[in-house]
């Protein structure tokens, strides 16, 4: 059996970064930038502005109390000058006036009669100048995944699309004859098949774009036939059918119609975990408990896809745990136990958030991280600290 290590390396040297294309900014939220530098074509703002509603003033007229000539909002074009023992009424954003070098909120002014009475006031104050936020040429290094700050940015720019990596196409199959779709009447022998619907959740998650070739059926020709039907996608996501059963057909398909690159990993949970490639396509074959489904898709087709969209690693954040009980796994493996993680009085906390079985999937559900237990450890041992890959909300 491979190292998780050793196989990740092999799977993620087949990685293909995708093209390019344009989307707009109400669409480009999770999109990953093509290219993260953007030279800003003009400051930000674009002038000088009150940072408060209140008075515009010549520094040098304060303290004292000044004939108000008239006043700017925000959008205004046409601006009256502030010249000496004046004040202009102003809005947040408006432009400052012409003469005017500093702001005095409302709070701190008094007027009366048309005057305005204020106190000694620095030049610059309340002033938001032209390019503070971002001067004209800067080059502006955002994140490589877009969040709202980073689309705000693009606008404050003057942007309306932004350049992006194209999803990858990931072709999900399902295999086994006793799935049914939910929300239809169960049959003798059958259960619901949770793995199609989650692993297109998780593969829009890590940024890819799914796409379902169907439930298939446990039989040679069905299994061929769907895998060669995923030839246009960028990525093929079996679950199912790679084990060593009499009706598991995955791997003997791409041993025989495409190529086996590498068969069985040293973890728990996903252990029958198959690599290949059919009609040019890279093939990742997970096993079909729910669970390790998921986990091994964490572990190998979360960075797959990210490598794909030229991001490293898989994005998640790693915390130092220590158990609160010991929690069992295989010895001869890397485990990846469910747990539930927190901090508390300036540690961080970690315990089991249930059944730890392939087929248990509420307790992954319940889990906010998996507790990485190497080989050679009959269990989590809660005299020392283990690593763990947060993927829900950590308390």
């Amino acid at each position: 059996m491979l190292t998780l290590e050793e196989a990740r390396r092999r799977l993620l040297a087949r990685a293909r970064v995708t093209g390019e294309e344009e989307v707009s900014l109400s669409s480009a939220s999770g999109r990953v930038l093509a290219d993260p530098r953007i030279v800003a074509s003009l400051d930000v703002p674009p002038f000088a502005n009150s940072a408060m509603d209140g008075y515009a003033v010549r520094a040098a007229d304060t303290p004292g109390t000044l004939r108000i000539v008239g006043e700017v909002a925000a959008g205004s074009a046409s601006l009256p000058e502030v010249s000496g023992g004046t004040a202009v009424r102003i809005t947040t954003g408006a432009p400052l006036p012409p003469g005017a070098d500093t702001v005095v909120p409302l709070e701190q002014a008094g007027e009366s009669d048309g005057a305005v009475t204020v106190p000694l006031t620095a030049p610059g104050t309340y002033v938001r100048m032209a390019g503070s936020d971002t001067p004209a040429g800067t080059e502006v290094c955002l994140p490589r995944v877009l969040g709202p700050p980073a689309i705000a940015v693009l606008a404050s720019l003057g942007l309306a699309r932004a350049r992006v990596r194209s999803r990858p196409r990931i072709a999900i199959v399902s295999t086994g004859d006793e799935l049914m779709d939910p929300g239809l009447s169960l049959g003798p022998g059958q259960i619901y098949d949770s793995n199609a619907v989650a692993l297109a959740a998780a593969t829009s998650e890590a940024g890819g774009e799914p796409q379902s070739l169907g439930r298939v059926p446990d039989t040679r020709e069905a299994v061929e036939e769907a895998l060669r039907a995923g030839a246009g996608s960028d990525l093929i996501v079996t679950s199912g059918g790679v084990s060593v059963g009499q009706h598991d057909y995955v791997r003997g398909v791409l041993e025989d119609a495409g190529s086996l690159d590498f068969w069985r990993i040293a973890v728990q949970p996903g252990k029958p975990l198959a690599v290949g490639e059919i009609a040019g396509v890279t093939v990742i074959g997970l096993p079909g408990n729910p669970v390790s489904a998921l986990v091994t898709f964490e572990l190998f087709v979360r960075p797959m896809i990210r490598a794909m969209l030229g991001l490293a690693g898989d994005g998640r954040l790693r915390v130092q745990a220590r158990p609160q009980e010991p929690i069992g796994k295989d010895p001869q493996r890397q485990a990846f136990l469910r747990v539930s993680v927190w901090h508390e009085a300036g540690e961080t906390l970690a315990r089991s958030s249930g059944g730890q079985g392939s087929a248990q999937l509420r307790p992954l559900a319940e889990a906010n991280a998996l507790l990485v237990v190497p080989e050679g450890e009959e269990a989590a041992d809660p005299a020392r600290t283990y690593e763990a890959i947060v993927f829900g909300e950590l308390s």
